[in-house]
């Protein structure tokens, strides 16, 4: 940061310095408080870290004196409204209105050149709990420099210690730590942050003791053993010697999972029956700026209907909830949306870097916020006879995160015009939709919403900037040519195809470019199966794997350079069979370098590295992909179960408790990624009967030692579309599997 410190916005972990503020002088008022001592100090810095619970945090403070030694010293800030000091430790604090000031204890007066003291306070807020912008030390405005201007210096805790907001915009996240039960004892783990300064350590509490006999240098989780089940957890970081603020408590896991309870929304009648709901997808994102994630739920009705098949369906909940089961919001999408796996793809992700995420969809009339504000006209019904609604108006909104309430909404592009020119005239092909989060600039987020893949493919970027949707670009594959029409996926992914330093939309069998014109197309048709990442860490670039649907092709799996859309290798679907229904690239096997890629069905058999060569089995699932145990490389997550690859068979490491997978002969969970603790994945299930979401986290201890996943953005924006239509697993944009280097340190700012 080089123009200030903005104000955090309801952020429960805050770590700011002084140092890059604006350098203002302010008066703390003569007539409120004591002078200063008359010993001044000639520069200093002011590191100001907060810990925030509820209405109520902690704050460390840290001086350092860049100046002259000084033997005394008050510093001296401005609170904002509704925040209060009630109580200090290492230093005598004093408040009158807004104005703070805080003197040495006797023990900690003198501050030698280049020296540094602490200070803790305790204090109570109502609102957002803004940091202070400015100290002075004895007077002197704590800015970073040595004569008390501003000279854009200091240190935003980032890996380089740079303060530039260069690279891509990522979530300001906490710790995210997770005490999981392993034996005896308890598998701590916690988050590495990309914006960690190079070299970070940590030490790890029980309670008020450290358990860790030297600070942690290695992998970000701990095994604690033996220690009770209930045992309370912090960490804390470690940065050039000197132990940082605690993070929060650990989420206990105790038998491996942690249930978040649900609200089952009421069932309801349509006029062909009854229905009730089951929890589907999931989406995470920080929706209140506090540095946690909190999970968005979509609820389904047992009457949702893929668009081939007519009939009346209930509608479409959407919910949000913070992990202890408080519900933050409810939107129900109303009759004019019609339930199913097609229909509703739903964003959740800060699109326009204020600190906390949005929620964006595609709304009708009768779509009811979180606030309980109706969208368009309440008491229109648009379905049809067959329970399609294939007439009037079509909506995007974006939702506040924080409370589901309407920002905006615009009209859904492209409109839906004449039914018939999407391929069939009765509803099934115009109502494909896709949504998915890119960095088109390579550094902001933009929205992408797309309709349409086995003929017509339409893909539309937006941004949401200044409480305003704009209309970014339009990809429409009857401008760009037939050679263009029915390329899509039933799902879609995002990724720096070309290795420009921005976003491509990989649409399945093509690619459109970042700045919405066509990048190639393989011209093999429509698939059901998609993974983009660096699967041959010997070749430079990414790669991606796709399945074909058609009876009898060419290219039943092929793997293709994301760059180009080259094909690298084939394999055909047997004469008069339809394509692979499922098909996976992950390293799910050391025996081989690089990923592994496999299909089922089509007449597709094997186990094929990076050249197609078969070079084992075929596992026993084409689903979904997790790191679970210590090493990097990928387990098998299908169903409700996750096993671990070898050529003689599975391995089964975890089987769900009372839980169900979603969507089907899909069996997908409703959400897999890495949302907590290190950088391995958890997997939520909903419970069979869907009072709740069931989180389970590793108990396996690794020695491998990464940054968050979530702040990889081609991984955290495939978190973001995983929900989209048939979901597939995110992957990252570096080779994670055996033999990897060490992972990458993304170039990334939070907001």
């Amino acid at each position: 940061m080089t123009d200030g410190i903005p104000p955090t916005r309801g952020r429960g972990r805050t770590r700011l310095h002084a140092a890059a503020a604006a350098a203002a002088a302010w008066a703390m008022g003569a007539a409120l408080l004591a002078a200063p001592p008359a010993s001044a100090a000639a520069g200093c810095s002011v590191d100001y870290t907060v810990n925030q619970w509820n209405n109520g945090f902690t704050a460390q403070v840290a001086i350092t004196n860049l100046g002259d030694p000084i033997d005394g010293w008050t510093l001296e800030w401005e609170f904002a409204d509704g925040q209060a000091v009630t109580g200090s430790w290492n230093g005598e604090a004093t408040q009158s209105g807004s104005s703070v000031r805080v003197d040495n204890a006797a023990y900690n007066a003198a501050i030698a050149t280049g020296g540094t003291v602490e200070f803790g306070f305790q204090a109570t807020h109502s609102g957002t709990n803004d940091a202070p912008r400015a100290f002075t030390l004895n007077g002197t405005v704590c800015d970073g420099s040595t004569g008390g201007g501003d000279d854009g210096g200091g240190d935003d805790g980032g890996g380089d210690g740079d303060d530039d907001a260069s690279g891509r915009q990522v979530e300001a996240l906490d710790r995210g730590p997770v005490s999981v039960r392993s034996g005896d004892g308890n598998l701590v783990g916690w988050r590495m942050l990309a914006t960690d300064p190079g070299g970070v350590a940590f030490n790890v509490y029980r309670g008020g003791t450290r358990v860790n006999s030297e600070p942690l240098t290695g992998a970000t989780s701990y095994l604690d053993s033996p220690a009770p089940s209930g045992a309370e957890y912090t960490v804390r970081p470690v940065v050039d010697g000197r132990e940082q603020e605690a993070s929060r408590s650990a989420l206990r896991f105790g038998r491996g999972y942690l249930d978040v309870p649900l609200q089952r929304p009421a069932g309801g009648s349509t006029p062909d029956g009854s229905y009730s709901y089951s929890a589907n997808d999931a989406s995470v994102g920080d929706l209140d700026g506090d540095g946690a994630y909190e999970i968005v739920l979509k609820w389904q009705p047992d009457n949702a209907k893929d668009n081939s098949q007519s009939g009346y369906t209930g509608n479409t909940i959407v919910d949000a909830y913070e992990l202890d089961g408080t519900r933050l919001w409810r939107i129900d999408l109303g009759r004019n949306i019609r339930a199913g796996a097609h229909y509703t793809q739903f964003a959740v992700y800060d699109l326009d870097g204020d600190g906390a995420a949005e929620v964006a969809m595609k709304t009708a009339d009768g779509t009811v916020d979180g606030r309980g504000e109706a969208i368009g006209d309440a008491d229109a019904d648009h379905r049809n006879s067959g329970g399609y609604i294939l007439s009037g108006p079509e909506y995007l909104t974006v939702f506040e995160g924080a409370d589901g309430a309407e920002l905006s909404t615009v009209d859904y592009l492209p409109p839906r015009g004449n039914v018939a020119d999407w391929g069939d005239d009765y509803g099934n092909r115009v109502d494909r939709f896709l949504a998915g989060v890119a960095y088109l600039d390579g550094e902001r987020p933009s929205l992408i919403m797309a309709r349409g893949y086995y003929t017509r493919s339409v893909i539309v970027a937006w941004d949401w900037r200044d409480g305003r949707l704009t209309e970014r670009w339009t990809f429409d594959s009857d401008e760009a040519g037939s050679a263009w029409a029915g390329q899509g996926n039933h799902q879609l992914s995002i990724a720096d195809a070309d290795g420009d330093g921005r976003d491509e939309v990989v649409y399945g069998a093509m690619a459109v470019d970042d700045d919405g014109s066509g990048l190639w197309n393989t011209g093999y048709g429509h698939g059901d199966a998609l993974h983009v990442g660096d699967f041959l860490p010997e070749r430079g670039g990414l790669e991606v794997f796709d399945i074909q649907e058609r009876t009898g092709g060419e290219a039943g799996a092929h793997l293709n350079d994301a760059a180009t859309g080259e094909t690298l290798w084939r394999k055909p679907t047997a004469d008069g069979q339809e394509g692979p229904g499922r098909g996976v690239a992950a390293d799910v096997w050391a025996g081989n370098p690089g990923a592994e890629f496999w299909a089922t069905g089509g007449g597709i058999s094997g186990l094929f590295d990076g050249r197609g060569n078969n070079v084992g089995r075929t596992p026993s699932s084409a689903n979904f992909a997790a790191w679970w145990d210590g090493d990097p490389v990928r387990e098998l997550l299908d169903g409700t179960h996750i096993d671990s690859y070898g050529p003689d068979g599975d391995e089964r490491l975890l089987t769900g408790e009372n839980v169900a997978s979603n969507n089907g002969t899909k069996a997908t969970p409703a959400l897999s990624g890495d949302i907590l603790g290190d950088w391995r994945e958890e997997v939520v299930w909903r419970t069979e009967d869907s009072s709740a979401l069931r989180i389970y986290s590793t108990p396996h201890p690794t020695n491998v030692r990464m940054p968050t996943l979530m702040h990889d953005t081609q991984y955290r924006v495939a978190v973001a579309w995983q929900n989209t239509a048939y979901n597939q697993p995110p992957h990252p944009s570096f080779f994670l599997g055996d033999g990897m280097d060490a992972a990458p340190l993304p170039d990334v700012h939070t907001p």
